[in-house]
């Protein structure tokens, strides 16, 4: 089965002050898009650096995700640790995510230059922050989504597939 981990970083959610909606919307967005069997691996955790680097580590290492996407902590307040988190996990960092998710959000918002979403690779699993508002999660995973199960490919993960009237990804004609 395929495995892919999805965590919500939020104070407010994880000490159940409000709902938490982000993950879930990207639970729902992979449902649409994926047509292989997978099942998500979730957690809800609070903006505190070394608890971040603790779960994505257990969900590459211990869990067997092939992609751990992040909702939220990828701003500019103190309490946005994300990026920091991933970068600290990751042997190496893929920088081009950030850059596309970024520019599409500017298409919406002249804030989206403050966030600071990015991309990294422990092992065999990728690693992929996205902001914290649904709406934005949405904007910025399906413009990012269409490289993800080639990427996953190229670090030795599983061949994920995806409806292709919802979500045409891209692989290279062998």
């Amino acid at each position: 089965m395929i495995r892919i981990g999805v965590i919500n970083i939020s104070d407010r959610a994880s000490a159940g002050v409000y709902e938490d909606i982000p993950g879930k919307a990207v639970v729902a967005l992979l449902t649409d898009w994926l047509t292989c069997d997978w099942e998500p691996v979730y957690r809800v955790i609070p903006d505190e650096q070394d608890q971040i680097e603790t779960t994505l580590i257990e969900l590459a290492d211990s869990e067997g995700c092939c992609l751990v996407v992040t909702t939220g902590g990828t701003g500019p307040s103190p309490r946005d640790v994300t990026p920091e988190a991933t970068e600290a996990v990751c042997q190496k960092m893929m920088p081009g995510f950030g850059e596309l998710m970024r520019q599409e959000s500017l298409n919406y918002v002249p804030t989206a230059i403050l966030s600071r979403q990015t991309a990294g690779i422990r092992n065999q699993t990728l690693i992929l922050n996205l902001p914290g508002k649904p709406k934005a999660i949405g904007q910025c995973l399906s413009v990012v989504f269409p490289a993800i199960p080639y990427c996953i490919d190229l670090i030795g993960g599983p061949f994920l597939t995806t409806n292709e009237e919802q979500m045409k990804v891209f692989r290279p004609k062998a």
